[in-house]
């Protein structure tokens, strides 16, 4: 393995307590379905909490308030899309700053056609999240975490 670069992604936590789930996106990108946290890649002179609150604008239309980290990638991932890369994610837990003015969904991939660059959002229990949810290994990792939290506060 030749991997040269780094990609790094920043991701959002976003969890409704009263009902206990968390905002998951559907995109189409690169070609391919995908289930994933919200959130996107880092630009070349920004921090990743500027990363995700940018990203927070771009993808929900609003403003967040980071509460903490909550996870940054521990073990070894090659990018998927990208030859010679190896993938860093950084999650954070988030807020948003007023109620959400955004479309959620009670469907996966709801939008009209496959399109690269088309996204919905939509609650998932946290209780039902499972490998299966998730396209990539890093959210699935998250997800395990997310549950193992909850389970210790129940």
């Amino acid at each position: 393995m030749n991997l040269k670069h780094f990609t790094i992604r920043v991701y959002g936590l976003i969890i409704n307590n009263n009902n206990d789930e968390i905002l998951i996106s559907d995109e189409f990108q690169l070609g391919t379905k995908m289930t994933k946290f919200p959130g996107g890649g880092l630009e070349f002179g920004e921090g990743p909490a500027d990363c995700i609150k940018r990203e927070a604008i771009e993808e929900f239309g609003q403003e967040i308030k980071i509460l903490n980290h909550f996870y940054t990638t521990d073990f070894f991932q090659k990018a998927l899309f990208y030859k010679d890369y190896q993938l860093i994610s950084i999650y954070y837990l988030i807020q948003f700053i007023e109620a959400i003015k955004f479309k959620i969904s009670d469907k996966p991939f709801d939008f009209e056609k496959m399109e690269n660059g088309n996204q919905s959002f939509r609650w998932k229990k946290i209780s039902e999240l499972n490998e299966e949810v998730f396209t990539f290994p890093i959210d699935r990792k998250v997800a395990e975490m997310l549950t193992e939290e909850r389970m210790k506060g129940e």
